[in-house]
């Protein structure tokens, strides 16, 4: 972005009078580490007040900061304060302004699972014929997502921003904000369950999404998921589906797994075979979802299978790794949910091996009186005849040890256990040995794998 601080006051409709320089601002950040010349700095109240860390940000750089009104003005003004009533409010009517200023396409994605990988999927996709700007790591909430619209350049053509949520609303309110010309939801599954009670409010809340949708723009769901379908007959604009079935618009015709790349092949050329650089039928879904973003662009099918082939996942997003004895780890602990995990036990479990299949599983979290249960059905995808032994973190995964009592090697560790579970495995791994860890981010499994490859 590049504006200058008289446009941002006028946009955000507040005083200049405490404008000191009419300073160019080339970028917005709230942490102020990341504070730099050009950078506005945005305090925002939560469990630190921002406030406090102001002076910081222009130590660091900061050519200017909002401030909310209910705090003390410092008496002498030394640098360039925009007041505002609220911090975050002014952020995100900032982020509406600059965003009609550029005026891309915007294409929003959400889900339970799978809409950070869509997202990544869908923007190289994109970017092989447009200028095109996406959200960073999954900063996909009403914070993260006008920083995103306010990293935008002059020239950004297309908009791919993902959008999370873990309340009723969260998705209307980003979908006012960006109000989309394409929505992409990837799935339902049971993620903040706790919060919504049942999969149907999930639904609901994730249908939100749809509400700012311009009336010319594109709905594309899975259309595997009949909550999906049933709330998609109240859209009136465009629809697309993809999933499994034979019912949707983009399906899979063949499909080949292999340990780092699955290849498949669709229902609108089976003989154009394409190959994604991850593991999963799951992740194939949310190809096909990238490729139908990329059909409603205009992106050529050949343009399409390269950005597929060569883009780059967000990390820890089901990726292999090296252990230092050479056995091979599949990282995917950024996050899980019983839907996900049970995804990528069935997956991992068909990747061929000379060695043992291991399993790392750490606690789900957020899933509410039904954990205990939806913790215990994760043994319905553990195979004996595939899977060698299983490491398991947390107390909720006591449910899940419980239901593979008997049935093969448990090795169970409380939370706070995580040292006896990092010497447990590293007695244990073989060279020819491959490794799942998955867990909520909240478990920490990623010390786990640090300790394994360092």
């Amino acid at each position: 972005m590049q504006m200058n601080l008289t446009e941002i006051a006028q946009a955000l409709g507040i005083d200049t009078k405490l404008i000191v320089t009419d300073s160019i601002i080339t970028n917005v950040v709230f942490d102020s580490r990341k504070a730099t010349a050009g950078s506005l700095f945005v305090p925002l109240i939560a469990a630190r007040d921002g406030h406090d860390f102001v002076q910081a940000a222009f130590d660091n750089g900061a050519s200017a900061t909002l401030w909310q009104q209910d705090h003390p003005v410092p008496e002498t003004v030394t640098n360039n304060y925009l007041v505002v009533k609220d911090t975050l409010a002014a952020l995100q009517k900032l982020s509406y302004y600059y965003l009609h200023k550029i005026n891309p396409q915007v294409v929003a994605i959400t889900g339970s699972n799978g809409k950070t990988t869509t997202k990544d999927m869908t923007a190289a996709v994109l970017a092989q014929k447009y200028q095109v700007v996406k959200t960073q790591a999954n900063h996909n909430n009403e914070i993260g997502v006008p920083i995103t619209i306010l990293s935008m350049t002059a020239d950004t053509q297309i908009l791919v921003v993902e959008m999370g949520m873990d309340r009723a609303g969260q998705l209307a309110a980003l979908s006012a904000l960006v109000q989309p010309d394409v929505a992409v939801i990837t799935m339902i599954g049971e993620a903040h369950i706790e919060f919504f009670g049942t999969r149907d409010k999930i639904a609901d809340a994730k249908m939100e999404i749809t509400q700012s949708l311009k009336t010319t723009g594109t709905f594309i769901y899975n259309g595997d998921e009949p909550l999906l379908r049933q709330r998609a007959r109240n859209i009136t604009q465009k629809q697309l589906t993809f999933g499994q079935s034979a019912q949707n618009d983009l399906t899979i015709a063949s499909i080949m797994p292999a340990k780092k790349q699955t290849t498949f092949s669709t229902n609108i050329d089976p003989q154009q075979q394409i190959v994604i650089p991850m593991l999963g039928d799951y992740n194939v879904d949310n190809a096909l979802a990238a490729i139908l973003v990329g059909r409603c662009y205009q992106v050529e099918f050949a343009q399409i299978k390269t950005a597929l082939e060569h883009f780059q996942p967000t990390k820890n997003r089901t990726q292999w790794l090296q252990a230092t004895n050479g056995a091979q780890i599949l990282s995917d602990v950024y996050n899980a949910n019983p839907t996900a995990m049970i995804d990528v036990i069935n997956n991992f479990s068909q990747v061929p091996t000379t060695g043992r299949r291991i399993l790392v599983l750490g606690d789900m979290l957020e899933l509410g009186q039904q954990a205990a249960y939806l913790h215990a059905q994760i043994g319905q995808a553990i195979s004996e005849e595939k899977i060698a032994a299983v490491y398991l973190y947390g107390e909720l995964m006591q449910s899940l040890k419980k239901a593979l009592a008997e049935r093969l090697p448990v090795y169970y560790f409380k939370s706070g256990q995580m040292e006896d579970l990092i010497e447990k495995l590293q007695e244990d791994l073989q060279p020819t040995d491959l490794v799942l860890l998955k867990a909520s981010n909240g478990l920490h499994l990623d010390r786990v794998l640090q300790a394994l490859v360092k």
